[in-house]
């Protein structure tokens, strides 16, 4: 009986298998003989079908029997070739007629333009459409290739890849290749999932980062807005369009024996962001055929891209309903003529099943999901996906990258003095050169020398161990740190952490890069920080427990010590000196911690991590963390409850304006040493950060009892160009507005061990400004006023860049 169902399933798994044909060819043009890009192929009556690539190369597969496919390509009558599988592999190629149909005359009357009357009726058929469609599922194939202006190198680690800054820039090779199958989820109003089945990629590019979908790239042009790499605009039949965009009738066309209007649409205003090219609209159903567009100067922010086409065609779905059939991008940025970047992107999108009746709760936080075995695919899978066949060019590519990628490299490969860390390998890095120095006040010269281990144990144990030796406190110091990530998706951690170190006083509010304050400190013998040291360690563990909480729980050992000005050291000011380091309390305390994120924003499960993505109009977070100290149950030298808030997150106002929010409590009550109070971010002179209060200086308030919030309305460009503001409208200037608030103050018992005195805000500090920068720099100047609590430095100009934080 074993025997007969060993040989029952040997022959139902022989004839699933050979249930499966390929039919391989290419478009052509009839008379020039040259391949046509981006054809819909598609098997007659069905919802199933395939894009040719970039070459006219298309494949499809299918079961035995006898089928009818359809070639069609804007401006040409369709082909139908009718084949008969019989054999695992059969070949066929199709040619194209090109369409001669003379636009017939147009009565133009006066003040009206016909084209506006073909969009205003496609906007209509848009409504119907997307009234029919209450959910949708399909299946994608999507395909990315990255080029560059060199050969791909076998310098840097997994994931990486080199740029040339050669003269030659007029070629661009492949420098990484990724695939993937996924299936998609739609509901209505906005309801979306992807699941990747299946995903690989040159060897050169990490797993991780292949995780662009048929989903979570394409966008539909039946939408009202379109979002290319952040800048969303109007589509081309939003409700707004004839407002925004100017159209008019270029020619008329024929696509599966269909009249088509081949209309031109452009911005009114070139200094409006927008879409320009031509969309084809059917001139009996008004459907939205087909879409060949690019992005005005306006919306090609900085002029980066040098070049960029977007394409996309639509099929008929059951229920007359036009669906997506391929999504193509074509693009090239140039950086400043320092560097080319080039990268395709291509969508297959088919059998789709409308209005299956999705639930709501199919749906969850998680828009991306990548199955346990998308990476365990074998060549036989891959060899059998209804896929888009790789170019010459792409196989090639595929053979060069990982032949290259898997030559075995040495130290020497993967040095460079501009990085602060060195790859030994995969998973070990150590410090860089110029990550071994820095200097301070109290540490005077001080060398660094640290060793990291990432991506253990499947990606679920991190440690570092890093050492440091002042010559002018003549102090080793070093810190030990691991932890192990559990979970499906590494979404729980436990962490140790043993330290003997040197810290920066309220480094939380004062968080100046180490290089930028080594260079005040040795140029004009200014160190803004002061310093203490600390002894100790700790355990935490930080987990998700649901897809919007997160718990957190620890306990701390930590010996506080006081620190002082040892060096004298300069470039230059010789008779000068460094201020003297303030004092903090000395005491160990033996703390206790617990905490809680909400987290409403999604994310995507990458096969190994969940990484939370931004919402494009509305992101909140919150967080709250409760620290205990008690001298009798846990002998630690002071007694404090110390409570911490925040609330924080942005939101979208119009276009691509929005505001971000700050907001944060800490209160306070028992004996608070001093380094743990609660400062208000300030800055240095001539400097401005992002959530920190422009007019006051570092440390100046600071408290136990303080409440914060910082609002900033970023306008990008986008005020200038609606008012249509002469120079300012196409000049790129970056406008936002800032306004912030504090309340600071001390409780008596902290006051009782205040060590220095300090400022207070009993009633509400307000300030208010505006910063100025332009998109292609990253510094821009901030201007600031004190609205009350007026003083010193009522009125500030500073420099909010990256580079110093």
């Amino acid at each position: 009986m074993a025997k007969k169902i060993t040989v029952l399933l040997f022959v139902l798994i022989f004839n699933l298998h050979g249930q499966d044909y390929f039919v391989r060819g290419t478009v052509y043009d009839f008379n020039s003989k040259t391949s046509l890009p981006f054809t819909s192929i598609r098997v007659l009556n069905t919802a199933f079908g395939t894009t040719s690539n970039k070459d006219g190369v298309f494949e499809i597969r299918l079961k035995k029997g006898k089928y009818a496919l359809v070639a069609s390509y804007m401006g040409y009558y369709s082909d139908t070739v009718t084949v008969d599988l019989n054999k695992t592999e059969n070949g066929i190629n199709f040619h194209l007629k090109e369409t001669n149909i003379n636009l017939p005359e147009i009565v133009i009357l006066p003040g009206e333009n016909p084209a506006n009357a073909i969009i205003k009726k496609a906007i209509l058929k848009k409504n119907l459409r997307n009234s029919k469609i209450k959910d949708f599922v399909y299946y994608a194939y999507t395909k990315g290739v990255l080029k560059t202006q060199s050969d791909v190198s076998n310098e840097g680690s997994v994931g990486s890849f080199s740029i040339s800054t050669s003269k030659d820039t007029s070629t661009l090779t492949i420098a990484g290749i990724l695939e993937n199958e996924s299936k998609g989820y739609f509901k209505q109003p906005n309801l979306k999932k992807d699941v990747i089945i299946a995903r690989k990629q040159s060897a050169n590019f990490s797993s991780q980062l292949n995780t662009i979908t048929g989903g979570r790239l394409t966008q539909n042009f039946y939408n009202e807005n379109i979002n290319l790499f952040g800048k969303e605009v109007p589509g081309p039949l939003s409700e707004d369009a004839l407002s925004y965009y100017y159209y008019y009738i270029k020619d008329r066309l024929m696509i599966n024996n269909l009249p088509v209007y081949k209309i031109y649409m452009a911005p009114d205003y070139s200094s409006n962001p927008g879409l320009t090219g031509y969309i084809y609209i059917a001139d009996s159903t008004f459907d939205l055929i087909k879409v060949e567009l690019g992005l005005n100067r306006a919306a090609n922010t900085g002029g980066l891209f040098e070049s960029f086409a977007v394409g996309q065609q639509f099929e008929l779905q059951s229920d007359s309903i036009m669906m997506p059939a391929n999504y193509h991008i074509n693009a090239t940025l140039n950086i400043f003529n320092f560097a080319k970047i080039g990268f395709e992107i291509l969508t297959s999108l088919n059998n789709y099943e409308i209005n299956s009746g999705l639930k709501d709760d199919f749906f969850s936080k998680a828009t991306i999901t990548v199955l346990n075995d998308a990476d365990k695919k074998d060549s036989l899978y891959w060899s059998n996906l209804q896929s888009i066949p790789n170019t010459d060019e792409e196989k090639t590519a595929y053979k060069r990258i990982d032949s290259v990628s898997s030559i075995k490299k040495t130290f020497w490969d993967n040095f460079s003095f501009l990085s602060t860390t060195i790859g030994i390998n995969e998973n070990i890095s150590v410090s860089a050169p110029m990550g071994m120095y820095h200097f301070n006040k109290v540490e005077g010269h001080a060398i660094d020398y640290g060793i990291w281990g990432n991506g253990f144990l499947d990606q679920r144990l991190n440690a570092n161990a890093i050492f440091n030796y002042g010559f002018a406190d003549k102090r080793v110091k070093g810190l030990l740190y691991a932890e192990y990530l559990y979970g499906d998706y590494r979404t729980h951690e436990f962490s140790f952490y043993a330290f003997d170190k040197i810290n920066k006083l309220f480094s939380e509010s004062s968080n100046y890069n180490e290089m930028y304050s080594t260079l005040t400190a040795l140029i004009s013998k200014y160190d803004f920080n002061d310093y203490y040291y600390t002894k100790g360690f700790n355990f935490k563990y930080n987990g998700e427990i649901f897809p919007i909480l997160a718990v957190k729980i620890g306990f701390e050992n930590n010996t506080y010590s006081n620190a002082f000005t040892n060096s004298n050291v300069t470039w230059f000011y010789k008779k000068k000196s460094f201020s003297k380091n303030l004092p903090v309390i000395e005491t160990k305390l033996n703390m206790i911690s617990a905490g809680f994120t909400l987290d409403f924003r999604n994310y995507i499960e990458d096969g190994y991590f969940r990484r939370r993505i931004p919402n494009s109009k509305f992101n909140m977070m919150f967080n709250g963390n409760i620290t205990y100290s008690n001298n009798n149950i846990m002998k630690s030298g002071l007694n404090f409850t110390k409570y911490e808030a925040s609330l924080y997150g942005n939101f979208k106002t119009f276009r691509n304006a929005g505001l971000r929010y700050e907001v944060t409590g800490f209160y306070n009550e028992g004996y608070l040493p001093y380094q743990l109070l609660n400062s208000l971010s300030g800055n240095i002179a001539v400097t401005a950060k992002q959530n920190s209060f422009r007019t006051l200086r570092l440390n100046e308030y600071v408290g136990d009892r303080t409440l914060t919030a910082f609002f900033d309305h970023n306008f990008s460009d986008e005020l200038f160009k609606m008012l249509h503001i002469p120079f300012l409208k196409d000049s790129e200037i970056q406008l936002n507005i800032f306004v912030n608030t504090a309340l600071s103050t001390l409780s008596d018992k902290a006051k009782s061990i205040l060590i220095k005195p300090s400022k207070t805000f009993d009633r509400p500090f307000f300030e208010a400004g505006f910063g100025l920068g332009h998109i292609l720099f990253p510094i821009a100047i901030d201007f600031a006023w004190k609205l009350n609590h007026r003083g010193e430095n009522n009125f500030s100009i500073g420099l909010n860049t990256f580079l110093i934080n």
